[in-house]
């Protein structure tokens, strides 16, 4: 199995502050997974636990992901032994597809062992023939074999000086054998055991949201060497190799298609519906399925280079980043638990001691509120949504960098949008045909005619257009091209000319009726090409970046979404821009802009209280995306730079998945604030409960472990979220 590690240099000149004589000059950071984490606290126990070594120069412990990340000077194995004296397991991340460990069954077979013996014991205590001293032994063991691995997990959490759940929980059960209730301690042992397995399973489905991506990509590629295919690992495959994709299969690395044509499937990478037309020179990603064709195509990125592997990475970050939200509950949490803690012992010995009742009494309810000391729902209550939320939206071609970016997407009341190529194709097409002298064939032969040695954009639209309808080109010559104004060339014994204004004025022709139509044209922010002879104008082209169908159903989902405002930022005169809301719904424009421009326009919607999002393609929009309070680039499936510089990327290069990403922004923040409301008013309910003697331990571990289990499903609805 190959390990990903980095090597960090330390100062070449080390003095005595700075590390040992007998210390490496180099350390490895390493991720580890971590099994067996039961709450968030656990987390604060393993790191407390790993920072008192030596050896570890800095370790983060994320619960939410189950991971660790550690520079360390010591291998891999003594970690590891480390993480397993802490009471948890370890195994060093890899990038690569192995062999799926196996499971542990130790938490089923202590749920099992510890159910059976307390079932035992509650059989026997109705049976007049089991005696008192055989059933306490049964409890006894039913607390051994269930509590074994938190009192274990209690004891390092001690010796790190934190208190968790493991900590508070057996100090209640072994309170509870203090005073004679095995039966209470054992039902609680039982219950806390069977609520951790249930959370653990269900945190560890959350957790592997993403780590499914890894599966999208065969293990190895068919390599082609001459005539013959040759089955390499994918991880070994170079760039410049030529691999063989057969209709069916996925396609294991990003390249460009070489030879053949087929239909791809792109939705594990860019979240698109339907399957996208690949030729030769088309670029595929790896994690795409070949739907039809034989495919041979050159690799352009190694494995650990591919837009998949990019997702993982940056997706595995994001989810590790603790959202606002979550840093507060935290704090709350901190707090909560020292105060509740002094507040139990308090209980215990106050009341007694002013001879307000017996110590027994006031023991147990001190034995209660050690149960509901810890936190563990509402410290949970972020971290699993924000974790589904970021999970489910990479799965669908959205890649969303932290949970700060996702609360703020939630809020967010406009958006911007740069109008070329976001909300139009950013490219000339033609869109209108003006011929009412000769047919459009006649007119389309023509001007493609002219056109088609040009290199100028808008004579490459004219010449495309009569080429998908299969107009033909004509016989000419002395074709020239006349900087700035168009071309001209002599057709069937006549000289035409396709171009603007100044060149019709260059052949002093006549425009006529046209005049006013070509007028109201440009005002439209159509480009013009006039098409005619000296004599007379034979018909004109409307040329136009056209909009995507995406941009306005997109808009028009945003809307029903409850995004206040649309607005387009554009370098692009007033006429263009018009005409461009018009088509898209865009609520307001902004035209003429530098890009200095755009920032300033941001910046006056956040002084109106807006949250503003901007979406651009990353590269040209660097400053309005910075300025925004949340920056959105589209097409990141093909763009490094995208990837990087956004806080969220939309994989595909249109606005499809917008409305879906501000829609799950917001269902998360509705389903955090359901977990932390439901978390407050569970404790709040425990406390209260207590005095009046109506809590019991088991009912207060129930209200413990199953809270944390309905926070931890509810949040796992996000995994199913569809928009």
């Amino acid at each position: 199995m190959a390990i990903k590690k980095s090597l960090v240099i330390l100062d070449e000149t080390p003095t005595p502050d700075k590390q040992p004589r007998d210390m490496p000059d180099s350390r490895l950071t390493e991720t580890y997974i971590i099994e067996g984490m039961d709450c968030g606290s656990c987390a604060l126990t393993l790191e407390k636990h790993l920072q008192s070594n030596p050896a570890v120069k800095k370790v983060s412990v994320n619960f939410s992901t189950g991971k660790m990340a550690i520079e360390h000077g010591s291998s891999a194995e003594e970690i590891i032994q480390e993480v397993s004296k802490a009471g948890f397991r370890a195994a060093v991340e890899s990038n690569e597809r192995t062999a799926e460990r196996k499971k542990d069954k130790s938490a089923f077979h202590a749920v099992v062992g510890s159910g059976t013996l307390l079932a035992l014991g509650i059989i026997g205590s109705y049976a007049g023939s089991v005696s008192a001293n055989l059933i306490t032994v049964l409890y006894g063991l039913a607390i051994a074999i269930g509590g074994y691995k938190p009192a274990r997990s209690a004891y390092y959490a001690i010796k790190s000086r934190s208190l968790d759940m493991n900590v508070l929980m057996s100090a209640a059960v072994i309170g509870a054998a203090i005073i004679g209730e095995m039966l209470e301690g054992a039902t609680v042992v039982w219950l806390f055991a069977l609520g951790n397995m249930l959370q653990s399973a269900s945190i560890e489905r959350t957790r592997n949201s993403i780590r499914s991506l890894l599966q999208l990509t065969p293990p190895v590629a068919q390599v082609k060497i001459g005539n013959e295919r040759i089955e390499k690992a994918v991880r070994d495959v170079a760039v410049g190799d030529i691999i063989v994709v057969n209709p069916g299969d996925s396609i294991p690395l990003d390249g460009k298609v070489s030879s053949g044509d087929s239909s791809v499937n792109q939705a594990p990478i860019t979240g698109e519906s339907i399957p996208v037309d690949k030729q030769v020179g088309d670029t595929v990603f790896a994690g795409s399925i070949n739907e039809h064709g034989m495919l041979e195509i050159t690799v352009t990125k190694r494995a650990m280079d591919t837009a998949l592997a990019k997702i993982i990475h940056l997706v595995e970050e994001a989810q590790a980043k603790k959202a606002p939200t979550e840093a507060i509950v935290d704090k709350f949490a901190r707090m909560y638990t020292p105060i509740v803690f002094v507040l139990a012992v308090l209980v215990m010995l106050m009341p007694p001691l002013f001879g307000l009742g017996l110590w027994s009494e006031w023991f147990y309810k001190g034995l209660e509120l050690l149960v509901i000391a810890c936190p563990c729902a509402l410290v949970i209550s972020t971290p699993i949504a924000i974790v589904s939320a970021i999970g489910n939206a990479a799965r669908t071609g959205v890649l969303i960098k932290g949970g700060v970016y996702l609360e703020i997407a939630g809020k967010l009341s406009a958006i911007a949008f740069d109008k070329t190529g976001t909300l139009t194709e950013g490219k000339p097409s033609v869109v209108k045909v003006i011929a009412p002298r000769i047919s459009e064939s006649e007119l389309l032969s023509i001007a493609s005619t002219l056109e088609q040695f040009s290199t100028h954009p808008i004579a490459k639209a004219v010449v495309q257009y009569a080429e998908q309808h299969e107009y033909a080109t004509l016989q000419a010559r002395g074709h020239r091209n006349i900087t700035g104004k168009g071309v001209t060339a002599e057709i069937e014994g006549r000289q035409y000319f396709a171009g603007n204004m100044k060149l019709v004025e260059l052949f002093n022709t006549p425009l006529g009726e046209y005049e006013h139509l070509i007028a109201l044209l440009q005002q439209e922010g159509h480009s013009i090409v006039i098409i005619g002879s000296q004599n007379e104008i034979v018909g004109i082209l409307a040329i136009a970046d056209t909009v995507r169908e995406a941009s306005v159903k997109a808009l028009s989902e945003l809307q029903n979404a409850g995004v206040k405002e649309a607005i387009m930022l554009t370098g692009d005169h007033e006429g263009t821009a018009n005409h461009i809301a018009s088509l898209t719904g865009i609520s307001r424009y902004y035209a003429d802009l530098l890009p200095e421009n755009k920032v300033e326009a941001i910046k006056q919607l956040q002084s109106h209280g807006h949250k503003v999002a901007m979406v651009g393609d990353g590269i040209n929009d660097a400053p309005a995306l910075a300025a925004a309070d949340l920056g959105i680039a589209m097409g990141g499936a093909g763009s490094d730079t995208a990837m990087e510089t956004a806080d969220i990327v939309l994989m595909a290069d249109h606005l499809e998945k917008l409305p879906y990403m501000v829609k799950l922004s917001r269902k998360t923040l509705g389903i955090i604030k359901q977990n932390i409301w439901f978390s407050i008013l569970i404790k709040a309910a425990a406390l209260v409960l207590i005095f009046p003697n109506v809590l019991t331990l088991w009912i207060a571990i129930i209200s413990d472990t199953g809270a944390a289990l309905i926070v931890i499903l509810n949040s796992m609805r996000l995994l199913r979220f569809k928009g």
